[in-house]
């Protein structure tokens, strides 16, 4: 058996933890920059609060029904979402963070010691709740498909309040009855737009297609997929997540940049980023994508990339740092006002099967990148940095409705008056 648990609106949840005056009240979330709406509480979505719309177009219904705005807060949610999986972790001792606030467990084994899988379920949010004040959906299936089908009725479907099982025939058809197929996980809307031109509008319709014609029409995922929807197991660990093939870290800026100081300021610290995402799933670059670029809604639009690709794939952050000020020359230019910019690895090598150049030292220092990023868990992101890096916030996102960082920064620990 599988389980999924899954946070509520994870963002916005993760908001009233610290907050009880806003936890009866409408949450939303903003993007970076307080561009659009990237999360809304189940309050806000009763409103019709639509998520990933402009912030600027709806600014006055939301305040009409007095929503709560938020900043993204990527700091607290890390935070909160550590203490969340740590619970969740006590319940299997298979567990796998499958994103930020989404867990597979496998149970294997477990039929003599879990008689009834509901009552586990209401177990697991009852002690998520009281430990980390956020509220999940738990579901259980034969298959991960399914499990992430059961999620999807834990928290969307009428009648499961927060768990669902599906674990026989007759659960398996009463769920995927009720889901579209882009309700499906890995059923994209393009994908559904074609299978609903087949005639398959819901998830039991496709559980009901065969394998192999779905493999002659679409791909072998969608061959899994139906297999997974009948309760054979075709996805494991490594399949259910594969690291990423390329990695990105881009931004626009909070207000224009036109100065180049500034500009090289946000484009290495982008490549510390990148470096630190290469070091966390074990891949290394051999490629660097660093670009920069105006509004395209200016007049005399300016837009301009530069690749550097290292004689040696690299995930030391000093190497990224240098080839970034390196091409940096390239990419400046007097009189732009820069609306955003960014780097990103796009040719990526797995650490362990690395391929080395005969020709070429390779001189990356893995210590003292452990030591680098060590600190920096512990003490917080950019608690140790590059100079390079600088300290000027000009180019930083805009977050005018930022909460405190309840759990990271010391001036934020909430103060409690008895």
């Amino acid at each position: 058996m599988y389980a999924l648990v899954d946070a509520v609106s994870f963002y916005a949840s993760c908001e009233k933890v610290f907050d009880p005056s806003i936890r009866n009240k409408p949450v939303v979330v903003l993007t970076n920059n307080d561009g659009c709406i990237c999360a809304a509480c189940p309050l806000a979505r009763r409103l019709g609060v639509p998520k990933f719309k402009p912030y600027f177009q709806i600014k006055h219904f939301l305040a009409k029904h007095n929503v709560v705005v938020r900043s993204s807060n990527y700091e607290l949610y890390a935070s909160l979402s550590d203490k969340m999986m740590n619970v969740i972790g006590r319940y299997c001792d298979n567990q796998y963070i499958y994103s930020i606030d989404e867990s597979f467990l496998q149970f294997k084994n477990y039929h003599t010691l879990i008689k009834d899988w509901h009552k586990y379920g209401h177990e697991i949010r009852r002690a998520v709740w009281q430990e980390t004040r956020l509220p999940v959906g738990v579901g259980f299936g034969s298959t991960p498909t399914l499990a992430k089908a059961a999620n999807h009725a834990a928290k969307k479907l009428p009648g499961y309040n927060g768990v669902a099982v599906v674990n026989d025939a007759a659960s398996r058809k009463e769920v995927l009855s009720k889901m579209t197929v882009t309700d499906v996980w890995g059923i994209g809307s393009r994908l559904g737009k074609r299978l609903n031109v087949l005639g398959i509008a819901t998830a039991w319709d496709l559980a009901n297609q065969s394998p192999k014609a779905m493999r002659s029409q679409f791909s072998v995922v969608v061959e899994r997929t139906v297999n997974e929807l009948n309760g054979i197991v075709c996805l494991n660990w490594d399949e259910v997540k594969q690291p990423k093939k390329e990695i990105f870290s881009t931004r626009s800026f909070g207000q224009r940049v036109n100065e180049s100081h500034h500009l090289k300021t946000a484009l290495v610290s982008h490549g510390v980023i990148v470096a630190r995402k290469l070091r966390q799933q074990h891949s290394r670059v051999k490629k660097l994508a660093i670009f920069a670029a105006s509004s395209p809604h200016d007049e005399n639009y300016y837009n301009k990339s530069i690749m550097c690709e290292f004689p040696v794939a690299t995930d030391n952050t000093l190497y990224i740092a240098n080839a970034i000020s390196t091409a940096f020359k390239s990419i400046y230019a007097n009189g732009v006002n820069f609306y955003r910019c960014g780097v990103g690895a796009i040719e990526l090598e797995n650490s362990e099967f690395q391929q080395h150049d005969l020709f070429s030292l390779n001189e990356d220092d893995p210590k003292l990148m452990l030591c680098y990023d060590g600190i920096n868990h512990r003490y917080g992101n950019d608690t140790l940095q590059l100079a390079a890096q600088g300290r000027i916030e000009k180019w930083h996102m805009r977050r005018e409705f930022l909460s405190p960082s309840f759990t990271s920064k010391w001036r934020d620990i909430p103060k409690i008056s008895c």
